[in-house]
């Protein structure tokens, strides 16, 4: 029977979540003391205001950094648009150099369905948008970059072990004017630019795998907020098309 690796067909939604659960070794030097509490204010303003949307739309270009065992770098483009209802509907499609997919949650099942070979895989899941994302990573899988923007009261574990924020400057990401604003902690760092008039949106985010020597990143770019976006139940449930094909996610293989 075919079944889906979903290490290899991840569904990258918006925001890395290396800060949230990946990254956890203790590796590099000396860092920078101090933590500017204006830096963190920022993230907290947009972590807070973020988190109170019933409901939201954006679209993310991603650039993923990796290493061939010759050690050169290669990267990797991913775009994602993605669509949210809480508590408890997500739709994303992925678009990109290795995969064409789309990603449906409606509160009772998550779907991955791959039109290029018309092959979907479903699984039941919890009830929430939180439960899921965990269930995901830690049951079967999956890794859901996108938790970073998706979780509520997301700020604590952003800010957990942070031994150094600071206001790097202002910059201009896709003509929106932001506060650029880093932070570090043991084993990443990681980068968010947020608009600093209107509302607290992120417009570009990055993060850097500091405990290893490559100091491998991943970039996203986000564009094309939209807090009031269309979002019937029908753009969360997944309808098999024509002669579509269902296969089986693999489990997470125990180490």
């Amino acid at each position: 029977m075919n079944r889906w690796n979903l290490n290899t067909a991840a569904v990258l939604f918006a925001i890395v979540a290396l800060t949230l659960v990946g990254c956890a070794s203790t590796g590099g030097g000396a860092r920078s003391p101090g933590v500017d509490p204006t830096a963190t204010q920022i993230l907290q303003r947009m972590t807070d205001y973020v988190g109170s949307l019933k409901k939201f739309s954006v679209h993310t270009s991603n650039n993923l950094e990796d290493e061939l065992d010759s050690g050169h770098r290669i990267d990797f483009g991913v775009s994602v648009d993605v669509l949210v209802r809480r508590p408890n509907k997500v739709h994303a499609k992925r678009r990109g150099d290795l995969t064409n997919q789309s990603f449906y949650y409606d509160g009772k099942t998550l779907t991955l369905y791959n039109p290029s070979e018309n092959v979907y895989a479903t699984e039941s899941a919890p009830g929430t948008i939180e439960e899921m994302l965990d269930f995901v990573r830690e049951t079967i899988g999956m890794i859901l970059p996108a938790s970073d923007l998706v979780y509520r009261n997301v700020y604590p574990l952003l800010i957990q072990d942070v031994d150094m924020a600071m206001v790097v400057s202002k910059a201009v990401v896709g003509g929106v004017r932001c506060d650029h604003l880093l932070f570090s902690r043991p084993g990443v760092d990681f980068q968010v630019w947020v608009a600093d008039n209107g509302p607290p949106l992120p417009y570009r985010y990055v993060v850097t795998d500091t405990g290893t020597p490559a100091r491998l990143s991943i970039s996203t770019v986000m564009s094309d907020w939209d807090v009031t976006p269309y979002e019937g139940d029908a753009r969360f449930t997944f309808v098999p098309p024509k002669d579509a094909k269902q296969i089986e996610f693999l489990p997470i293989e125990p180490y």
